[in-house]
């Protein structure tokens, strides 16, 4: 076990290496081509692979063949593991001294939730999970959502969507994420991406390690053809973010640990985004 802990130390501890690793982690617990790994981090098709070949001999992540290409993911509970041999060995079983701790109690029941839902431009899914939670959780959930490069104005069909629903679209707005960080910002319980080049990104260092889940889904804005045929990829994209939203205001959130939060938020990211019923 401790031979091959180092080994997957190791293997981190190349500068690209560890950058692919990063990306993984922050897109679980999606399944990621290798060609978009490497567009997104500059890196060379044939150095992606050998990247991705030591991280997935030493473990840590993970391979699967979708038609003619290879997706990638991170194995959790390999990375789990080594992670738990470096608290309870290097540590001596004090997680105080070698992880921060996170503000406030594990459990809380006396004030709401605080939500910030994220995508790149901040004008229809992230706008969308912001309305779906206030209205079917407000009394539990502070919500709130931004974009990494907000749009000057919301998406056209995103609002006609919500203002059909009945949703309040007055007080929506496009928002940048870095309004939600530095000494004024809310303390936020729940960070989610919405979106894969979201996930992509490198976001701020969130005071209080709220917990974090991907959500990720196609955007409706590239949708293509007759008005009718947008419309529709814009109602579906909401569909999909209710199941969602259903599914996380359905959880005991307040009574839940932060491990069993975290969880149950992953497993809600793995669900299918098609109504199967």
């Amino acid at each position: 076990m401790k031979k091959k802990i180092t080994d997957q130390l190791a293997i981190l501890g190349h500068p690209q290496r560890i950058t692919v690793f990063r990306m993984l982690v922050r897109r679980f617990p999606d399944t990621v081509p290798a060609g978009e790994l490497a567009t997104e981090l500059d890196i060379k098709p044939s150095t992606m692979s050998n990247y991705l070949n030591a991280l997935q001999r030493s473990g840590l992540v993970k391979q699967e063949r979708s038609g003619t290409s290879l997706l990638y993911s991170i194995e959790m509970k390999n990375v789990q593991q080594m992670l738990d041999f470096l608290i309870v060995d290097c540590c001596r079983g004090r997680p105080d001294l070698c992880m921060p701790s996170p503000k406030g109690s594990d459990t809380m029941t006396d004030r709401k939730f605080n939500v910030l839902f994220i995508c790149v431009g901040n004008s229809a899914r992230s706008i969308f999970a912001e309305s779906l939670l206030r209205e079917i959780g407000g009394d539990r959930f502070n919500v709130y959502s931004a974009g990494i490069r907000p749009s000057s104005a919301l998406n056209p069909f995103a609002l006609q969507v919500l203002n059909d629903k009945g949703h309040d679209t007055s007080v929506l707005r496009s928002k940048n994420v870095s309004e939600f960080s530095g000494p004024d910002a809310p303390d936020l319980d729940f960070v989610f991406t919405v979106c894969n080049q979201a996930a992509n990104e490198e976001c701020p260092a969130w005071d209080g390690q709220p917990i974090s889940g991907h959500w990720g889904m196609v955007d409706p804005v590239k949708a293509e053809g007759t008005d009718a045929e947008k419309s529709l990829a814009f109602q579906n994209a909401y569909g999909a973010l209710q199941r969602r939203i259903q599914a996380f205001t359905s959880l005991p959130v307040e009574s839940l640990d932060r491990i069993a939060r975290q969880s149950a938020v992953d497993e809600i990211g793995r669900a299918p985004l098609e109504d199967t019923k």
